[in-house]
């Protein structure tokens, strides 16, 4: 898009700066009761029950078969985050949404100083999503269980959608303690938050905004271009292959 259509395009009424902070003090208000209604939520977060899951059930990782428990690296909590996966196809057919979310996962220091483990679970073979991973330069713990694990761990919900699932392992006991899926994964990005604070929002046609807003395109997929998932293109470019050894196009 040129600058000069940029310049076209719809945006807010100018007004001097009393009218302008008058607004924002005003949505501040509910910006704060937003906040502390979050904080009220994850406090009810931390007082559900918990249900027991068999820490010995068998998962893929780069060192051959280990266990759910072993995916914990000792620590006592473990978020898994359940990665849709197309097998036998190529590297650009593989799901733009969890690629979105995962490109955003690379510091987890921050998580480990207060013993939590990150880890993707793939939702298909090992070698495939592996070399995935690679190709994607992301560095955190990645395991694929197999098909009758990830009926037994993701017991009630949809095998082959994105999940996040909570644990906290009590010596060899391992409990799930919290779930979600579809837009819940999205405590995993910041670039949608950040759009948000932006006056042209996501720019999704499912949001509320004034009429002359730029929304997406009929046919326009949000998070891919030319193609492929946005963050491959830097990988691409990079010469890194994206050769899943699959025989994929």
């Amino acid at each position: 898009m040129t600058d000069s259509i940029r310049d076209q395009q719809a945006a807010p009424k100018i007004v001097d700066r009393s009218i302008f902070q008058a607004e924002l003090d005003a949505l501040r208000v509910r910006e704060k009761a937003h906040t502390h209604e979050g904080d009220a939520i994850a406090a009810a977060r931390r007082r559900l029950p918990m249900v027991a899951v068999d820490g010995a059930i068998p998962i893929v990782g780069k060192n051959g078969p280990v266990t759910l428990l072993d995916a914990f690296e000792d620590r006592p909590l473990l978020l898994a985050y359940y990665f849709m996966w197309r097998p036998g196809k190529s590297a650009a057919e593989q799901c733009e949404g969890c690629t979105w979310v995962t490109s955003h996962m690379h510091e987890l220091s921050y998580l480990h100083s207060r013993d939590v483990t990150f880890a993707v679970f793939a939702q298909g073979p090992f070698e495939e999503s592996f070399r995935y991973r690679n190709f994607m330069g992301w560095e955190m713990p990645w395991y694929a269980p197999p098909q009758s694990s990830l009926e037994t761990l993701l017991v009630g919900r949809k095998v082959g959608m994105m999940h996040i699932v909570c644990y906290l392992r009590r010596g060899s006991q391992v409990f799930e303690t919290y779930w979600t899926t579809r837009r819940g994964v999205e405590v995993m990005d910041n670039s949608f938050h950040l759009l948000d604070m932006t006056v042209y929002g996501r720019q999704e046609a499912w949001e509320d905004s004034p009429q002359g807003w730029p929304k997406e395109r009929e046919g326009k997929q949000r998070m891919r271009v030319d193609g492929r998932p946005i963050a491959q293109w830097k990988r691409v470019k990079a010469g890194v292959s994206d050769d899943l050894g699959n025989g994929g196009r």
